[in-house]
């Protein structure tokens, strides 16, 4: 989903590790901003990762979660989920 809300597409995730996650994404992906999205990992929204796009190949897509501003607290850098 956007940051703005203006589109969202449903998707399967294929692979997750901490930093990153290799999506199919449902339907055309041409035209939409990826700089910077919302991955939602519920229907409700409830729980998310702020993301970037880091390549895409046809339905297939890999994305980087980014990481807070601030500080980092026992040497880990936290991503914001909620």
């Amino acid at each position: 989903m956007a940051i703005d809300g203006t589109w969202r597409r449903a998707c399967a995730i294929r692979d997750v590790s901490d930093v990153d996650a290799t999506l199919t994404v449902e339907g055309s992906v041409q035209g939409l901003n990826f700089a910077e999205f919302f991955l939602l990992l519920s229907s409700t929204g409830l729980a998310y990762r702020r993301c970037r796009l880091e390549r895409i190949n046809g339905d297939t897509m890999t994305v980087g979660f980014m990481k807070l501003r601030g500080s980092k607290k026992n040497g880990i850098e936290p991503v914001d989920v909620i």
